[in-house]
């Protein structure tokens, strides 16, 4: 593969030892080589810096902030360590199939126009070790604003895109949990979205997820809707979706049976 552009990985991390060993390894053990890790550590007092410590390559990079901040403000304060061409993002408790960058990186260079690429995933549940595909319907290519907006299906782990996007725009570091729904759906708007369909990264679902803390969650959501919906429905876009699934939340809220 001539085209080997350098791919800076985003890791943020608050407390996450427990699962971090598996993450950090999926990375080393990519395929594709030309990568560094932009580690970001967003004032951690368990033992996150002895783990990653405890990997001895030079690719890793590690970051810790002065003050604890918020998840999304702490993304865009790592992107502004990186220094590939590219951006991804590994959480500290997911982890990505061996050939994930190799897979997108190819795909980048059948296609240099391309500067958005994402896949499907599998989710893991971490009480139970069941593993199952994340959509199982076609996921959607090119302009996809509707079609995220009707059944948002981008997950983050699984994105790898031009840095230039993220100088762009920001993260909005108000949000905990809906920051890259806001980012991506936005950025759809403009901007061509290319899919593998094929599952590249695993999501681990547990007790500390933030898609768990619905206060927070729903709160977030209405918010979002407050700030895009006249927006996005001037340029002929229907939120009906988003709306009906706002509600089902709340309702799953007040019965505290969860998502």
């Amino acid at each position: 593969m001539k085209f080997k552009p350098l791919v800076s990985v985003i890791m943020n991390c608050y407390n996450g030892e427990k699962f971090l060993r598996k993450s950090i390894q999926s990375l080393i053990n990519q395929k594709y080589k030309k990568w560094e890790l932009i580690f970001w550590d967003n004032k951690s007092t368990d033992n996150s810096k002895k783990i990653l410590n405890s990997f001895k390559d030079e690719r890793i990079r590690y970051f810790k902030s002065k003050k604890f901040t918020s998840l999304y403000k702490a993304k865009n304060l790592a992107i502004k360590k990186a220094k590939g061409d590219y951006i991804g993002f590994l959480d500290t408790d997911d982890w990505w199939f061996k050939k994930k960058l190799y897979s997108q990186v190819n795909l980048l260079k059948k296609n240099k126009k391309i500067n958005f690429i994402y896949s499907n995933l599998y989710r893991y549940d971490q009480k139970t070790k069941n593993i199952k595909l994340h959509f199982d319907n076609k996921m959607p290519n090119g302009r996809i604003t509707q079609n995220l907006l009707d059944d948002y299906k981008v997950g983050i782990l699984t994105v790898l895109a031009k840095k230039k996007l993220f100088l762009k725009k920001k993260f909005n570091p108000n949000y905990n949990i809906i920051g890259d729904f806001d980012f991506f759906i936005n950025l759809s708007i403009n901007e061509n979205f290319y899919c593998i369909q094929e599952p590249l990264a695993y999501y681990r679902i547990h007790d500390n997820n933030y898609s768990k803390k619905f206060k927070i969650f729903s709160a977030e959501l209405k918010n979002w809707l407050n700030k895009n919906s006249k927006k996005l429905e001037k340029k002929g876009y229907s939120l009906n979706n988003i709306r009906y699934y706002y509600y089902k939340v709340k309702i799953k809220q007040f019965l505290n049976l969860g998502l």
